[in-house]
Parts: C-alpha cells; structure tokens; sequence
C-alpha cells in the first residue's frame, strides 16, 4: 500500500512553468492574496489565540479564583469544550459551504464566533463560561474549512500550496497575540484579567467578516452550481491578469468541468461518498490518521499545559510563566512561517516522514530531560527541557504545520472535499478534546512517564506515514481528484479534456469578461 509517485507532466504544470512572472508582479493577483490574508489566513488565528490564551489564563490569579482553582478532570473540561463545540459542527459543515458557498460558511462561523466571544467575556459562572465555550469551537469548524477550501481552489497552481501552508501559519499570530494580551492583563487586580482576553477573542472574526465581499468566491463552487461564465471571469481576471487569449484559464476551466462531471456521474450523496470506493476508503484512512497525528503529538501539551510543566520543573512565578508562554507562541510562530516557505517545495510523503522522525527524537530527549529534573532535582534538566520544548516547533513545522491544509485539499475531490476536510477535523477535534481531558491528569498523576506515550505513539506515526500516505506533490487539484490506482481511467479523460481546449483556438479567442461577474 506504500503510495507511488509519478505520472506525467500535466498541461497546466507545463503551462504554470512557463510563466516567469512572480505573483507580487501581477497586478490582480497581488491584489487577491493580500485580501485572503485578512479573509482567510486569519481564521487559523482564532483558534490560536484561544489555546494561548487559555494557557495564559492558568496563571491568572482572578480567573482561577472565580472558577475555584480548576484543576485535573475540571481544568480539562474549561480547556476541552471548546473542541466538544467544533466536534458538534461535524455533521452540518459540507451543508452550509456546499450549498451557500465557501465564503458565506467563512462569514456564518465567524458571527457565531463572535457571540461566543462576548459570552465568554460576560459569563457569570462555570456553566455559562463552558457553554460560550462550546459555541465557539461550533463556529470555528465552519469558517476552518470554508476558508482552506476557498485558498487551494482560489489560488493560482503556483502558488496554491504555499497559500495553504500558510493558513496554518496564521495560527501563531492569533497564538502571540493571545499570549501577549494576558502578559498585559495579568497586571489588571480584577477579572477583567481574563475577562478583556476572552473579548478580544473575537478580533479575527470581526475582520473576517468585514473583507468577506472583497474577494471573489471559489470557481469550482460556481462550476458546480453551473456558473461557468462567472468562474472563468474570475480565472481569466486573476490567473491571467484579465488577459482573455491565455490558455491557463481556459484549461482550468475544462479540467475542472470534466472532472466535476466524472465525480458527480459515479458519486453517492451523503457522507457515504467518503467510502464508496477503494480509493476514497484509502483518502479516508489517511485523514483520520492525519487528524490524531497533527493534534496528538504532544503539541497540545505546550500550547495548552505549558503552565503546569514550568510549574513542575521549577519555574512557578506567574508573570515568568507568562512570558515564556509568550516566547513559545513567537518562537512557534516565526518557525512556521519560515517552514511554509519552505516546505510545499518538496514531495509531501518525504515531509511528513521527516516531520515525525524528528518528532520523536525531540519528545525523547524531552522526556529524558523531565525525568532527571523530577528524580534529582537538577535545575539545569529543567532548562533542558525548556530547550526541548523550543526544539520541538522546528520538527513539528516541518509538515504537520506547514503542508495539513494543502494536503487535506489536494487528496479529496471537489464533490467530497468539504466532508474530508470535515472528517479530517473530527478525528483532530477529538484528539485535542481527548488529549484536553486527559493531559493534566496524566502530568499531575504519573508525571514525567506520562511523556512515554507520546514516544510511543510518534513511533506509529513513523510507521503508519511510510506505509499508507500517498504522494501528491506536482499535480493539480483535478488530476489530483484520480489519485489511485483505480481511478486512471477518469484521469485520462481530464487530460484528453484539457488537450482539447489547447487544439481548438476558438476557445481561447479574446473576448470581453463582464466585470460584474467577478
């Protein structure tokens, strides 16, 4: 089942490596990228702010106070539902982006967001706070998953996987940002230490919503909702500069067209289409298993416990603890940003593979580190495992980071895409809720041999990457959409499609574009 390679170069691949022309050099397209910033590449922002700041929080005197000094199974819960909240949206997700359109689920989500935030800010007690809570993860899910579908269907194939490895990046700004205002608000002797942060969580969304009408929407939504004059206006306006003759648009436009008319010839409605065939079975079984490995490799220890660790290794000054929860997020943030740079350029399996190896030689000589600091007392382990914790960003960036998002959108299909990325998201909710519950148990009861499970299951990781993860790297998304060995013949049918279009040059004549249709 180990996955294979190479086909042959396709048309678009041969056209997008003749274009010389970098991206911030075209006057459309710089426009375009630098409205999803504040659009799309903010949503991941979201949900760093709220691991941050509730990590910061726990050394907030006011807000352990007011809820009783949580600690264990509660603390667990305060940090947890807000993933039982994203766990809830599952099912009604594909609904929403399907039908109304990737950017209307984008705007959806983030007024849900946003109620949630000022609940939270404005909760009287523990069961008001738990439930703003919950209503914020249900939104997030929705704004998540139409806004990666939205960069790798939006994007330009040069540029598509970098955008993707970028959305993700986003998430440390909301990560610094979050761990930064509570460094301030610490300072605050009221509960409004935790109150103005739980505020401020609705930030991203209020932005989102403000440029949501200032970019187009996906052109494979419209194709699918038959508004094929208003997707190739949009591909012509952005991936060729409004230059009509081009031919890139036009062949994106046929591919996608014959790709979408394959799926929807053999595919079955409802979320049975994740495994109704042997390829979708193995596109399944590769986001399920990416969706525990990016949140349970023991990154949620530091983006959510890393109060508690310092505590037990020595450090136990609130505003220090702070700080260095500060510098994680920075630290973590810069990193991702270099290794989105960096990584869409190489194959996808090769990365991932690397990513885990390296993980496991850090969460080692963590845990190496933490048991002589607890069984000696040492104070220079305890830095060491400060040391480990800053290495672990590098190896974690490598692709869980950098490549989730691209490689989510590039193994589902248009027609599916939206219910793998949803399914991808269950099986991650669950972990972080899994791991939200279970991790302060398991540093407060068993300590430092609480890190060996993650040893041992970043091993499996090893394993289960080289055996069932396919490769991707230098396909577009619609050759992409006959991935396995049981779809070539429909991948055939795309290509002989596109081909079509560059041997007729009626179809790429100039023409005018309405501009409304944009």
């Amino acid at each position: 089942m180990a996955p294979g390679g190479g086909a042959t170069e396709g048309i678009i691949e041969q056209l997008v490596k003749n274009d010389n022309v970098r991206w911030w050099s075209k006057p459309n397209l710089r426009r375009l990228y630098l409205l999803l910033i504040p659009f799309c590449l903010f949503i991941e922002s979201t949900s760093g702010f709220d691991s941050s700041m509730m990590n910061g929080m726990q050394a907030l005197v006011y807000w352990k106070e007011y809820f009783n000094n949580p600690k264990g199974g509660q603390l667990g819960l305060l940090v947890a539902c807000y993933n039982v909240g994203a766990v809830s949206s599952i099912p009604f997700v594909s609904i929403v982006s399907d039908h109304v359109g990737r950017r209307w689920s984008i705007i959806f989500g983030s007024i849900i967001m946003i109620i949630g935030s000022i609940m939270q800010g404005l909760s009287r007690n523990l069961a008001m706070f738990v439930f703003s809570r919950i209503f914020l993860g249900h939104g997030i899910v929705y704004a998540i998953i139409g806004g990666a579908a939205l960069l790798g269907e939006l994007g330009h194939p040069k540029e598509r996987a970098f955008l993707g490895s970028m959305f993700n990046a986003f998430y440390g700004v909301g990560a610094v940002l979050g761990a930064g205002i509570v460094v301030r608000t610490i300072l605050i002797p009221s509960d409004w230490s935790w109150r103005l942060p739980s505020l401020l969580q609705a930030l991203p969304s209020v932005i989102q919503i403000a440029f949501a009408f200032t970019v187009p929407e996906s052109p494979r939504w419209l194709v699918s909702k038959d508004r094929n004059e208003e997707a190739l206006a949009i591909l012509i306006k952005y991936h060729a500069e409004g230059d009509a003759s081009q031919e890139l648009p036009h062949v994106e436009l046929a591919e996608i067209r014959k790709a979408l008319e394959i799926e929807n010839e053999s595919r079955r409605r409802g979320w049975i289409e994740l495994f109704q065939t042997t390829g979708m079975r193995r596109r399944s079984l590769v986001a399920a298993a990416l969706g525990l490995f990016v949140q349970f490799s023991g990154n949620n220890l530091i983006s959510q416990y890393l109060v508690p660790i310092l505590t037990k290794i020595g450090i136990k000054d609130s505003h220090t603890q702070v700080r260095y929860n500060v510098g994680t997020q920075a630290w973590g943030f810069l990193i991702s940003l270099v290794m989105a740079s960096v990584t869409p350029r190489f194959p996808r399996r090769r990365m991932y593979l690397l990513c885990a190896c390296c993980l496991v030689g850090v969460y080692t000589a963590w845990t190496i580190a933490q048991a002589r600091n607890r069984i000696t007392g040492s104070a220079a382990s305890g830095y060491a495992v400060l040391v480990f914790i800053f290495m672990y960003s590098p190896a974690y960036c490598i692709a869980y980071n950098a490549l989730t998002y691209v490689y989510m959108v590039e193994i589902f299909p248009y027609y599916v895409r939206t219910k793998g990325l949803s399914w991808f998201q269950f099986w991650g909710r669950s972990a972080v809720m899994f791991g939200s519950f279970v991790n302060p148990i398991g540093l407060e009861n068993a300590d430092w041999k609480y890190l060996l499970v993650y040893v041992c299951w970043l091993c499996f990781e090893v394993v289960f990457i080289y055996f069932f993860f396919p490769e991707t790297y230098g396909k577009t998304l619609e050759e992409l959409t006959f991935l396995f060995d049981d779809e070539q013949e429909a991948q055939r049918q795309v290509a002989a499609s596109a081909q079509k279009v560059l041997s007729d040059p009626a179809v790429t004549e100039v023409h005018e574009v309405p501009e409304k249709k944009v």
